[in-house]
């Protein structure tokens, strides 16, 4: 158990792990909407994707080459750790990945629901609404199709994590770093970022209408992702966000 929160924990695992959601969440766009003009995209990918258009117009193979040059990093910074790559390890990491998805469901939404004298589950959504950033030229959120929302579901968990956790937390924690104590710079970015997290839900076409719960849950559920990306390592939070997404398509969404 111990070389499994190890190696499941390391760069070299959490990018081989995050392959297959990279890989299902491009798959998926494409059979959902093939004749598309305007797809349906996390809000997240099409960030990069812009800046991935100062280099070239095919942003698809742009991302591939990036994808191909991070490994090349990642494994080269981890060449003396010499990891075992093991199937039961990655089959563990979705396994663990859904547990972590109820239990921060469960105790996220039980907190809100003492916060806000209000019952913890909510058949119609408005506090489960989904975490996924949306972006595009459909007509609005009725367009959009479950098997288009679990796509963005599975991307999510890697494109948003990447932003709002990876970059997002850490620029932050650099920024504070700069004038604050250690500890007073981790809590300030990993507070600061969770609340940036939750309100971006809110802004552009699909956003939801803002309610103080959805809020409070979703910057809550972005600290816990925090706390999980800390502890066990940037592949379990991507799919522990993808799973949780995708738990809420599969049970709660209306469509």
């Amino acid at each position: 158990m111990k070389t499994y929160h190890k190696y499941t924990a390391s760069l070299t695992y959490s990018f081989i792990a995050c392959l297959p959601l990279l890989a299902l969440y491009e798959l998926l766009i494409f059979i959902s909407q093939p004749d598309s003009e305007a797809m349906v995209r996390l809000s997240a990918d099409i960030w990069i994707r812009s800046l991935l258009l100062l280099f070239g117009e095919n942003t698809l193979l742009l991302t591939l080459a990036l994808t191909l040059v991070l490994g090349g990093v990642i494994f080269y910074l981890e060449r003396n750790k010499k990891y075992t790559l093991k199937q039961s390890y990655f089959l563990g990491m979705v396994a663990e990945s859904v547990i972590w998805a109820l239990l921060l469901w469960m105790l996220v939404s039980q907190l809100v629901g003492v916060m806000f004298g209000m019952a913890a589950v909510s058949a119609d959504g408005e506090l489960f609404g989904m975490h996924t950033l949306l972006a595009a030229d459909a007509t609005g959120p009725g367009s959009i199709t479950r098997l288009q929302m679990l796509a963005l579901s599975i991307g999510a968990g890697l494109y948003e994590e990447l932003i709002f956790r990876v970059v997002l937390v850490y620029s932050l924690l650099w920024f504070f770093s700069k004038f604050m104590s250690r500890n007073g710079a981790f809590a300030a970015a990993i507070l600061l970022g969770a609340a940036l997290f939750s309100l971006v839900h809110y802004v552009g076409t699909f956003g939801d209408p803002f309610t103080l719960p959805s809020f409070m849950f979703r910057m809550l559920f972005g600290l816990a992702l925090n706390g999980l990306l800390l502890f066990r390592g940037f592949g379990i939070t991507a799919w522990t966000h993808s799973m949780y997404d995708v738990i809420l398509v599969m049970f709660f969404w209306q469509g």
